[in-house]
């Protein structure tokens, strides 16, 4: 018994690496239906069960996924490169929707805003006082060629931008709005997680089975050393590539 168990793992891992090297070689290539269990079970000669067996696994590592009914699809990796050490800096553009269309790709976003009680570790970012707890948010998602790669949520101090043209639902000359308001950001700190998404996460961003996602919070300071702005980021791992750079530019 114990031998047919291994010898049935062996099969499903065969079957696995070859598929798995016509993916790498474009014998598939994204976008591309896989062959049906059925097929497949009699190119290799094995049972459905092993060729499902097979599917999970590359489905595990990303290579597939799955589409209407039981057809699987060689997943298509199209990263946005996007670069953060410059990423809502200050200037008179949106450099995010800047980059996008640099690449040759079509940025959109959609905005609400309003006034809620942040999450714990937003408002210990924000060094906010806990009986003055209350921020204004900017929740963005953030589109390319139609498809959402990010979902971006902005905090800032409620006392900060009230009555400005933050607590407005539309997109501002400024990526991050502080210019519009007066303030300036002299530095910011990234912290950045990778991790599997929430299930509203799940939804918002459309993602296959096994994505995993980035969680980078970026928060940014005026010249006092005084916390500005939170926002918090959730990026797709396989739509987004990050680039950062270090000393010259």
């Amino acid at each position: 018994m114990a031998s047919n168990a291994a010898d049935a793992d062996h099969l499903y891992e065969q079957v696995a690496m070859s598929l798995r090297g016509a993916i790498t070689r474009g014998e598939l290539e994204p976008g591309e239906a896989i062959p049906s269990e059925a097929k497949l079970g009699v190119q290799h000669g094995v049972s459905r069960d092993t060729v499902r067996k097979a599917l999970g696994l590359l489905t595990q590592e990303g290579l597939i996924i799955g589409g209407q009914g039981r057809t699987r699809f060689v997943r298509i990796y199209a990263p946005l490169r996007w670069t953060l050490f410059n990423s809502e800096s200050q200037g008179n553009s949106d450099t995010w929707s800047t980059e996008v269309v640099r690449q040759g790709r079509q940025p959109a976003e959609t905005i609400e805003v309003g006034i809620v009680v942040p999450p714990e570790r937003v408002a210990d970012r924000l060094e906010l006082d806990p009986n003055r707890i209350l921020v204004v948010v900017r929740k963005r998602v953030r589109y390319v060629d139609d498809k959402p790669y990010q979902l971006a949520d902005s905090y800032f101090p409620e006392e900060l931008v009230r009555g400005t043209l933050l607590i407005e639902p539309r997109s501002l000359s400024t990526p991050d709005g502080l210019a519009a308001i007066g303030c300036t950001q002299s530095r910011s700190v990234d912290e950045i997680e990778v991790r599997m998404p929430t299930l509203t996460e799940n939804k918002r961003l459309k993602l296959a089975p096994g994505t995993p996602v980035a969680g980078i919070t970026r928060t940014g300071y005026g010249k006092d050393n005084k916390p500005l702005r939170v926002t918090v980021t959730v990026a797709p791992g396989d739509r987004n590539l990050f680039v950062y750079k270090f000393g010259v530019h």
